[in-house]
């Protein structure tokens, strides 16, 4: 088994598969590219690979806290584990085309899978999981956009309308990257300025996608990407579920699966579970710093 670092200072102090295609290849988190809030009470976005990740933690609702109790209460994230153990039987379904801001795309993809045959929507439902608890632990209610890893979707419209409807201080999609095998690292996405959709949350939404970055290239024991963006951090147009979002988001991609190193560390359910306090911690660092207040 892979051995993670110790969580670094910042983490201990703010917590105490058909592999058709990699994550950005096709529909959202999955295009093919030439490499690869608002204040609390404001209004406006398995744990080892089995393929049914998080099914000992009997929670039934994959859910919200109740937001009491701690630092993070009065605070709404929004979680969304990209692509589903489903879409790969209903291709039809995930190839429909669907808004994703001044045009469409397909509604979602399979995801990218590892050599060992690990899919990343297993990865990206289990590390949401560890995530949410850490986040709930701190007070915050959080939303999931999936529950489990059998269905199909949701559509990439749809995960950006979750978060809206929730009204989300912030929303983080988490996914591992399909890149070619020689590229190493993680990286974060953020919104481009894309008129009459995003203005009001790129600002926010790069903030976020900074903790994240910062948190991530100190803690989790990852290297930030070395195939694409710049020092961990990607800044794109053409996803729906960020030009779709009233809410500050951004996409952890949280390795590339088709790397050996950083495989080894995806598939390790010890790495995911501290990767994911880590990135919680980031997310709590955005909210009470100030600056999930869009506008």
């Amino acid at each position: 088994m892979p051995h993670m670092r110790p969580l670094g200072p910042a983490a201990l102090a703010a917590a105490l598969l058909v592999p058709l295609a990699g994550c950005t290849s096709a529909a959202d988190g999955a295009e093919p590219r030439p490499q690869a809030g608002v204040r609390p009470g404001a209004s406006e976005e398995d744990g080892s690979g089995s393929g049914a990740p998080g099914a000992q933690d009997g929670r039934a609702d994959g859910g919200a806290g109740d937001g009491d109790g701690g630092p993070l209460s009065g605070f709404t994230v929004v979680i969304d584990p990209g692509h589903n153990g489903g879409n790969a039987d209903a291709p039809g379904e995930i190839g429909a085309l669907v808004p994703a801001g001044p045009g469409e795309k397909e509604c979602d993809t399979v995801g990218a899978e590892s050599a060992d045959g690990y899919p990343e929507h297993a990865f990206n439902l289990d590390f949401s999981l560890h995530m949410r608890d850490e986040l709930e632990e701190r007070g915050a209610e959080v939303v999931l956009t999936r529950e489990d890893d059998e269905g199909v979707g949701p559509c990439i419209d749809e995960r950006a309308a979750i978060g809206n409807e929730a009204g989300a201080d912030a929303a983080v999609s988490v996914h591992a990257d399909g890149g070619s095998e020689s590229g190493r690292g993680f990286h974060v996405i953020a919104p481009g300025e894309v008129e009459g959709f995003t203005e009001e949350i790129v600002a926010p939404s790069r903030r976020l996608a900074e903790e994240l970055r910062d948190a991530f290239a100190e803690d989790a024991g990852l290297p930030v990407s070395d195939y694409l963006g710049e020092d961990g951090l990607d800044e794109r147009t053409d996803l729906g579920g960020l030009n779709l979002s009233t809410v500050p988001k951004v996409f952890l991609e949280a390795g590339n699966m088709r790397n050996a190193e950083d495989a080894e560390l995806l598939e390790d359910p010890q790495w995911r579970e501290e990767a994911a306090v880590v990135a919680a911690g980031a997310v709590a660092a955005f909210l009470t710093s100030g600056d999930a207040v869009r506008g």
